[in-house]
C-alpha cells in the first residue's frame, strides 16, 4: 500500500477494507498526518482498515474546522468508491483522534449528522487559547480571544447533543496533557455502559512513533541484539497502543 492524497486527504486503502477509519491528529502535527502517525496509521491498515487522515491548520474557530475536514473526508470516501477502490458501498467508520483531533472527533458527532460506529478519543484535551497558545498572555489577550466553541461550550454541546454511543477513551500514564476525566464523566452520563476508558503506559506523544527499520548484517552480533532490544522498547508502549485499539475494533480480532 502507497499513501495517495486524496481530496486534501491522506489516504491508504488495503485489499477489501473491513472498516473506514477517519483519523485526525493533534493541533501542531495535524498538517503532515501521513508522516507524524505514519507507524501508527500504517499498522492499522495492514489489518485491513482503509485509512483517511485529514490535515488541518489550527485556528481559533473550531467548530469551522470540524466542518471543513468532515467535508474532505466525505469527498476522500466518494472518490474511494467511484474509482473502485472501496467496493462495498457500506462500511462501518469510526473516527480516530490524537490530542486536538479529539475535540474534532467530537463537534463533528455533536454539530454535524453523521453515523460512526464509534469514536476512539486518545488523550483528549480540551484547553482555553490562553493555555493553549502562550503568547496570548504575554500580550494581555486572554480575555478577547478564545476557541469556537470554548471549553466549557464544548462540554456542553457533548453533554446535550454529541450522538456516537460507542466510545473508546485511551489515557497515558505520565500525560500532563490529558483532560480525559471530564469528557469520561460526560459521556458515561449521556451513554451508559457504552464507554471504554484504557489508560496505557506512556505520554501525550506516544503516537507519534516512528518506526525504525533495524537491519541485521549477514551474522547475528551482540550489537544486534542491543538494537533489538532497543527497538522493542522504544515501542513497547506505541504496540501496546495498536493493540488496544484493534481489540476495541474488533474484539475477535487475533492478537
Amino acid at each position: 500500500m502507497d499513501w495517495q492524497e486524496i481530496s486534501g486527504n491522506w489516504v491508504l486503502v488495503p485489499r477489501n477494507p473491513v472498516a473506514i477509519i477517519h483519523f485526525l491528529g493533534g493541533a501542531f502535527v495535524a498538517t503532515a498526518p501521513h508522516l507524524t502517525y505514519r507507524h501508527l496509521l500504517e499498522q492499522l491498515a495492514s489489518k485491513g482498515y482503509a485509512v483517511i487522515a485529514t490535515p488541518f491548520v489550527n485556528t481559533l474557530d473550531h467548530s469551522a474546522i470540524a466542518k471543513s475536514v468532515l467535508l474532505n473526508f466525505e469527498r476522500a470516501v466518494e472518490r474511494l468508491h467511484d474509482t473502485s477502490a472501496i467496493r462495498k458501498r457500506y462500511l462501518p467508520i469510526y473516527g480516530i483522534g490524537h490530542s486536538m483531533g479529539c475535540k474534532l472527533h467530537l463537534l463533528i458527532g455533536s454539530l454535524l449528522p453523521v453515523e460512526r460506529a464509534g469514536n476512539i478519543l486518545i488523550s483528549y484535551n480540551n484547553y482555553a487559547a490562553r493555555e493553549a497558545i502562550p503568547l496570548i498572555e504575554q500580550f494581555n489577550l486572554a480575555t478577547a480571544v478564545e476557541f469556537t466553541p470554548s471549553p466549557l461550550e464544548t462540554n456542553k454541546l457533548v453533554q446535550e447533543r454529541y450522538n456516537i454511543r460507542r466510545n473508546l477513551l485511551i489515557k497515558f500514564s505520565n500525560d500532563t496533557l490529558d483532560q480525559s476525566k471530564t469528557l469520561t464523566e460526560l459521556l458515561k452520563q449521556r451513554f451508559p455502559e457504552m464507554v471504554t476508558v484504557q489508560t496505557l503506559t506512556g505520554t501525550h506523544t506516544t503516537p507519534l512513533g516512528q518506526d525504525i527499520k533495524w537491519q541485521t548484517g549477514e551474522s547475528f552480533t551482540p550489537f544486534d541484539a542491543f538494537g533489538q532490544w532497543f527497538k522493542q522498547e522504544v515501542y513497547r508502549d506505541l504496540n501496546q497502543l495498536q493493540r488496544t485499539i484493534l481489540l476495541w475494533l474488533n474484539p475477535l480480532s487475533p492478537p
